[in-house]
C-alpha cells in the first residue's frame, strides 16, 4: 500500500472528524472528570463496531484490532482532559474548563484512526495487534483533588496514563505512541519529569488588628518559603532543566484573622529522577526552615508526579518519516529538550514510547488564547499520519517494530522496579518537631 493509499484510508470520515473536534471543544472537563468525553467517544467507537473494555470507576477505556498475524502490540493514545483557565472566552462558565491544550483534537483523530482502521485492506500486509485508548487525566491540575481520590481507593496515581499501566491495561503493550497537538508537527528529544507537591503551612489565628501578637500568621511563613525557594534557583543546574512553581490555593479565611492555614500546590521539575529528588529535597528543607522561623509548621505532602520522557530513537524516526510524507521536512519543527511533563514519560520508562507534535493549533498553550485554527491539519492530518506509522511499524512481519523493541532500554527492566521508585518519591511529614527542652528539628526527607 502506498503512502498516498494510507492517507486516502482517512478521506471518508474528514467529515466526522473535524465535527469531534468541533463537538469536543465546547465539553471540556479535567481529569478524572471526563464522563462527558467519554460517551462521545465510546459511542462512536462502538457504532464502528469496535468493544470496548472500560476503566470502570474513572474515565478511559481501550479497544484491541487482531490483524490475525502474530506479532507485537502497538499502543496508540488520545487524551480526554481539559485544563483549566477561566479567562479563555470558550472557558466553561461554571468550571473554567477549557481545551488550551488541544486533547479534544488528540480525540478527534483517533477516532480517525479507529475509522480508517475498519477501511477495507486496512490491515492487509499487517502484523500484531493494534490497541486505542483514550486515556485520562494528562494534565497535573486539581492536585489537592486528586489527593482525595487517591485516599478514598479511586485511583492510586494522578496521571491517567499511570493510573492505566498500574491497573494492568498496558502489560501486554509493547511500544506506544501518542500525538499531541501543537503549533507544527514536529519532536522533542524528551521532556522533564515531575513530583507533585500539596503544601499546607500551619499556623495559629488570633484577631488581626488587636491582637495579632498572640496568632502564628501560616501566610507569612508561606512567603518566607516561597522567598527561600525562589532563592534556590541560582543553585539549579542548567542542564538538569529544574522549575518550582508554586500557587496558592488556601490563603487565610477572613482579612480579619491571622491566617492560621495556608495550602500551596506545586510541582518540582527536573530532567532526571535523580535531579527531581536532589532539588525537591532542598526545597523542601527551605519550606521547613521557613515555618520554623516563624514558628509555625509545614505539611509536606510529596507525590509520584510523571517520569522523564525518552522519546526512543528509532520509533521517532518512524514518526519523522511519517511526518515528512504528510507536511514535508521543511515544515518539522524538531527541539532537543522540552521542559514541561507529561505521563507519556511513564511509559518511555517501561516501554518504548514517543510523544511527537501535530500541528495546526495556534494561540499560547495553557494559554486564553489557545485554539485549533486548523482541524484539516490538528485533527486529519494527525489521523493520517498515525495510521501511516502504524503501517510503517506492523509491515513486513512487524519488522520494525521488533527492531524498535530490540534495540531500546528503557529506564526499568520492569514494571515492579517502575512503581518501586514511584512510590519511593511519596512523602508525608510535617516538617517542623518543636522539642520539650525549646529546641526543635527539621524533618523534611523520606525516610
Amino acid at each position: 500500500m502506498t503512502t498516498q493509499q494510507v492517507f486516502a484510508l482517512v478521506d471518508p470520515h474528514r467529515e466526522m472528524i473535524i465535527k469531534a473536534e468541533s463537538d469536543l471543544w465546547k465539553t471540556p472537563e479535567t481529569g478524572y472528570r471526563e464522563w462527558k468525553t467519554q460517551k462521545y467517544a465510546a459511542e462512536r467507537f462502538e457504532a464502528m463496531g469496535y468493544e470496548l473494555t472500560y476503566a470502570g470507576n474513572i474515565p478511559g477505556f481501550f479497544t484491541d484490532i487482531k490483524t490475525g498475524r502474530p506479532g507485537p502490540t502497538l499502543l496508540i493514545m488520545g487524551e480526554l482532559d481539559s485544563l483549566l483557565c477561566a479567562a479563555h472566552p470558550d472557558a466553561d462558565s461554571e468550571t473554567g474548563a477549557v481545551h488550551a491544550c488541544g486533547h479534544h483534537a488528540q480525540m478527534a483523530a483517533l477516532l480517525g484512526v479507529a475509522a480508517a482502521l475498519k477501511e477495507p485492506g486496512a490491515l492487509d500486509g499487517l502484523s500484531g495487534t493494534i490497541r486505542l485508548c483514550a486515556v485520562p487525566a494528562e494534565e497535573l491540575i486539581e492536585v489537592g483533588w486528586r489527593e482525595e481520590l487517591r485516599k478514598a481507593g479511586t485511583i492510586k496515581y494522578f496521571g491517567g496514563k499511570v493510573e492505566f499501566l498500574w491497573r494492568g491495561y498496558f502489560d501486554d503493550v509493547d511500544l506506544a505512541f501518542m500525538l499531541h497537538s501543537s503549533a507544527k508537527y514536529g519532536y522533542n528529544r524528551g521532556c522533564n519529569g515531575c513530583v507533585v507537591k500539596n503544601i499546607t503551612f500551619e499556623g495559629h489565628s488570633a484577631h488581626a488588628g488587636g491582637s495579632p501578637h498572640n496568632g502564628i500568621n501560616a501566610l507569612y511563613a508561606s512567603n518566607l518559603g516561597m522567598n527561600a525557594a525562589n532563592a534556590l534557583r541560582e543553585t539549579f543546574r542548567d542542564s538538569e532543566h529544574i522549575r518550582f512553581h508554586p500557587i496558592v490555593t488556601r490563603g487565610g479565611a477572613a482579612v480579619n484573622a491571622i491566617p492560621e492555614e495556608v495550602r500551596m500546590e506545586s510541582y518540582v521539575r527536573g530532567a532526571s529522577i535523580d535531579a527531581i529528588e536532589r532539588e525537591n529535597r532542598k526545597i523542601n528543607r527551605a519550606l521547613a526552615a521557613s515555618a520554623a522561623a516563624m514558628g509555625a509548621n509545614v505539611v509536606l505532602s510529596d507525590r509520584p508526579g510523571y517520569t522523564p520522557l525518552d522519546n526512543a530513537p528509532p520509533l521517532l524516526e518512524i514518526a519523522r518519516k511519517a511526518m515528512i510524507a504528510y507536511v514535508g521536512e521543511e515544515n518539522l519543527a524538531c527541539g532537543d529538550w522540552s521542559t514541561g511533563c507529561t505521563d507519556m514519560g511513564d511509559i518511555s520508562a517501561v516501554m518504548p514510547a514517543i510523544h511527537p507534535y501535530a500541528g495546526g493549533a495556534a494561540g499560547t498553550g495553557h494559554g486564553a488564547d489557545y485554539h485549533i485554527a486548523d482541524p484539516e491539519m490538528a485533527c486529519v492530518g494527525s489521523a493520517k499520519v498515525q495510521v501511516l506509522m502504524t503501517r510503517m511499524l506492523l509491515e513486513n512481519d512487524a519488522a520494525a517494530a521488533k527492531h524498535v523493541i530490540e534495540t531500546y532500554k528503557p529506564r526499568f527492566a520492569t514494571k515492579e522496579a517502575y512503581f518501586e521508585m514511584m512510590d519511593n518519591l511519596t512523602l508525608d511529614k510535617k516538617a517542623v518537631v518543636y522539642n520539650e527542652d525549646g529546641t526543635l528539628t527539621l524533618d523534611f526527607a523520606n525516610a
